[in-house]
């Protein structure tokens, strides 16, 4: 019998035809019925079109249904995948601009900072009702598959109040694992043995072997630092690395916006980013790639239908872990990845109810996670303040508790390098105001919000860009740009 597997937001177009055609081509999948939902009647036709596409190119049986109704897509579903962004590009522009007034420059906004804080009161509510439909009408079994940031507290909410098979997925492990490789000379990344752990986007390389020897620090560190690329693209994670001693999976730009050291005084910000590419650390930049991206699908979206794409083949599979987590249950051929789920020991300095970003292996019994044991203490020191700040926010969406959420901002290490107590005070007031309409657990305490902001001096009146926004490409812009490459 088919599987069903559902998407929520499936409009993101990106992660939802990278998963669909990833599990078409494992041979068993050939007639699998996949529910695409989205909010969005104008982005879920355009991605279900590309997926008929792809159907009708390779031949292949599958049924794919679209729908509105959230509850109708997840009805006997085997697997749920989430990619939501719940108050799109609308209210992530007010992530990274209103915290700009405070002084709190973000590259991306959508993890842990006063972007990403925000972000899971806006995504939690909405988690916990798909589990809540999941219960309901999915099968008994269904295992909920998230992508959406904020990936921790999305998959910690879910567990403590939703549903209890849910995993979070993110590719941050392996991209960093190529780089290793690279550095170190290995053809493929598969010769280079990792065992990589900590929390999500702060995931530790903390064993290294390559041709059957251990890499230390200092030689993976001279290596980073000789390499013509990445001693500028990555000077924030070469800079933990030589002070903690272990190699972080997370981008340079996502990194700097997780600790309080790189980011806190506008004027030195510069020195450790490099942007040539939004992800090394440019104000707001995947703010910026990911409305341009939108601007310029919906304009290009006939050229997509148009276009001769690779077949759907095992050699063209990418590395989501998604696909194969559902093949090694479903066939039991083994598979080994790194996968969000709840510490309970795991890393044992790290506390037990927390989601850590872990090895694993799955199969027909499950997901199995082996114990790690201690992280290095500077690593784990690093994840427990972003631990402490992930459980207070996530307990603040759940219960619509303005002052667990201001409180949540008060430690959050970033934040609070760079603003004083009343103006975290005032900014997250701020952000609850215009990003009401998002926050339904919050609607009792939005007057009250609005009434402080009216009544005392306002603190957030920086006029700045940030230290190093780009300009927002016109679509005659990004046309002329792939004339150019072409």
């Amino acid at each position: 019998m088919a599987i069903k597997v559902a998407f929520i937001g499936a409009g993101s177009v990106g992660f939802t035809r990278t998963l669909f055609r990833d599990l078409l081509t494992v041979p068993e999948f050939a007639d699998t019925h996949f529910a695409l939902h989205d909010i969005s009647a104008r982005n879920l036709d355009m991605v279900a079109r590309l997926c008929q596409k792809d159907l009708r190119v390779n031949k292949l049986p599958a049924k794919v249904e679209t729908t509105l109704q959230r509850r109708r897509a997840l009805e006997g579903a085997d697997y749920v995948i989430n990619c939501t962004r719940i108050g799109g590009l609308e209210a992530f522009k007010l992530d990274i601009e209103i915290p700009l007034k405070y002084g709190v420059d973000q590259c991306v906004g959508d993890t842990l900072c006063a972007g990403g804080i925000m972000y899971g009161q806006r995504n939690i509510p909405c988690v916990l009702d798909f589990c809540r439909d999941i219960r309901q009408v999915a099968k008994r079994d269904a295992l909920f598959l998230n992508y959406a940031n904020p990936m921790a507290m999305n998959t910690w909410a879910a567990l403590d109040y939703g549903w209890p098979n849910a995993v979070g997925l993110c590719h941050g492990v392996e991209g960093g694992h190529w780089q290793i490789a690279h550095v170190l000379g290995a053809k493929d990344r598969k010769d280079v043995d990792i065992i990589c752990a900590g929390i999500n986007h702060q995931t530790w390389y903390v064993r290294i072997q390559y041709k059957g020897r251990l890499i230390g620090s200092e030689e993976l560190l001279r290596a980073f630092e000789k390499h013509p690329e990445f001693s500028r693209t990555e000077k924030c994670r070469i800079d933990v690395l030589r002070r903690f001693g272990y190699y972080c999976t997370e981008s340079n730009g996502h990194l700097s916006e997780y600790v309080p050291w790189y980011r806190k005084r506008l004027k030195d910000i510069r020195k450790w980013i490099d942007l040539s590419s939004w992800i090394n650390g440019e104000t707001g930049g995947y703010l910026r790639v990911c409305a341009e991206g939108r601007n310029w699908f919906q304009t290009d979206f006939p050229q997509w239908l148009k276009k001769e794409d690779k077949p759907i083949a095992k050699e063209n599979r990418s590395g989501e872990h998604g696909s194969y987590i559902i093949e090694a249950l479903e066939t039991g051929r083994c598979y080994r990845g790194h996968f969000n789920v709840r510490n309970n020991g795991c890393i044992s300095n790290l506390p037990p109810d927390c989601i850590v970003e872990v090895p694993g292996y799955v199969d027909h019994n499950g997901i199995s996670i082996p114990r790690v044991g201690d992280l290095p203490h500077a690593c784990a020191a690093t994840c427990a303040a972003s631990v402490n700040v992930q459980r207070m926010a996530k307990e603040a969406a759940v219960r619509g508790d303005v002052t667990l959420l201001k409180q949540a901002m008060l430690h959050d290490p970033l934040t609070a390098a760079v603003c004083d107590p009343e103006e975290i005070w005032q900014m997250t007031d701020e952000m609850l105001v215009a990003q009401a309409k998002w926050l339904p657990q919050y609607r009792r305490a939005i007057p009250a919000a609005k009434k402080r902001l009216a009544s005392c001096k306002r603190l957030g009146t920086r006029k700045t860009q940030g230290a190093a926004r780009l300009h927002m490409k016109t679509l005659a812009e990004i046309r002329a740009e792939i004339r150019k490459r072409k």
